[in-house]
């Protein structure tokens, strides 16, 4: 492993941990808060003005460590257009919702439309840094297939589909946070094995980064890390399997976020067309606390299986061998 690694995670970590006191009395000063859903479990409007947007100290925190120790490399700009381009566009939602003093921000089709920006832009810087490849290798068999002119667009649905599933995961004290590291340490091993050492420097930094803001988003939190969070972890995770070419090993690496989107979309559908509910409430970490699962338990019991998952997403990867 390369020595710059641990040391990144580290400044990474420090910078976001000593900063986190100073960004959340700012925040508290600024009086800008989180608004809580009206439809959510009843226990959770007690959290109602708690600072939020605290994804820039673990965004800031990163870039501040992966610049100090001087590993502004291409690829590393590259993922970082992806996490810093979301979690620009989560900065404007968070923004619309504190303005309206209420939990609905930007317009979805606002939303997708800068995504699909930041999508267009990466594709082309992609294409001209000569990294660009369109053939995606298919999990659990030796096969690729060569997605040509289509790559770019799915490109755009990894992007889109990742960043609103890790969005639907925040939702309770630390539970996106703590899952995004351990899918982040999956992807820095897998960029490592991959001879993209730069990549995985980027994963470290946010790593670090995010788990210095665990500290103060853990229950009861005071500070929420907000869609500029959680939208720049998704980008970042979208970037990770991207460039290290293992873009389908994020379905299993983020299972997690997979059942998290799939228990919205099927409580949608069984409603609309049954009348009937599958939960209690969606995403499904709500129905498990409106089960009685206390937030910690549920927060644990998610993390044990995104370990799981990642471990699962690993062993696939080394079985199948990285071909491309």
């Amino acid at each position: 492993m390369p020595q710059g690694i641990w040391p990144t995670v580290l400044l990474a970590f420090i910078i976001s941990l000593a900063a986190g006191p100073l960004f959340i009395r700012i925040r508290q000063r600024q009086r800008l808060g989180q608004q809580i859903r009206e439809d959510g479990p009843a226990h959770h409007l007690k959290k109602a003005g708690t600072p939020t947007a605290g994804g820039v100290l673990f965004l800031a925190a990163a870039a501040g460590a992966l610049l100090l120790r001087g590993h502004g490399t291409p690829l590393v700009g590259l993922a970082a257009l992806l996490a810093l381009g979301n979690g620009f566009i989560g900065w404007l939602d968070d923004r619309a919702k504190m303005r309206q003093g209420r939990s609905l921000g930007l317009k979805a089709r606002n939303k997708i439309a800068g995504q699909a920006l930041f999508t267009a832009l990466f594709a082309a810087l992609l294409h001209r840094s000569g990294l660009y490849n369109p053939v995606v290798a298919l999990p659990f068999s030796d096969l690729t297939l060569d997605l040509g002119w289509f790559y770019p667009f799915f490109i755009f649905l990894i992007i889109l589909a990742t960043t609103n599933a890790v969005n639907l995961s925040d939702g309770i004290d630390g539970l996106a946070g703590g899952t995004a590291i351990i899918a982040l340490l999956a992807f820095l091993y897998i960029a490592l094995e991959s001879g993209r050492p730069d990549l995985a420097l980027f994963c470290a930094a946010l790593i670090g980064g995010t788990f210095g803001f665990l500290l103060y988003n853990l229950h009861p939190a005071r500070i929420f890390m907000g869609d500029v969070g959680s939208l720049a972890l998704g980008g970042a995770l979208a970037a990770a399997a991207i460039l290290s070419k293992a873009e389908l090993s994020l379905l299993l690496i983020g299972g997690i976020y997979v059942i998290e989107a799939l228990s919205v979309i099927l409580q949608v559908l069984s409603f609309q067309l049954t009348g009937r509910r599958l939960l209690l409430m969606a995403p499904l970490h709500h129905h498990f606390e409106l089960k009685g699962w206390s937030e910690w338990r549920v927060v644990t019991a998610f993390w044990g299986l995104t370990f799981i998952f990642a471990l699962g997403g690993l062993l696939e990867w080394w079985l199948r061998g990285s071909q491309l």
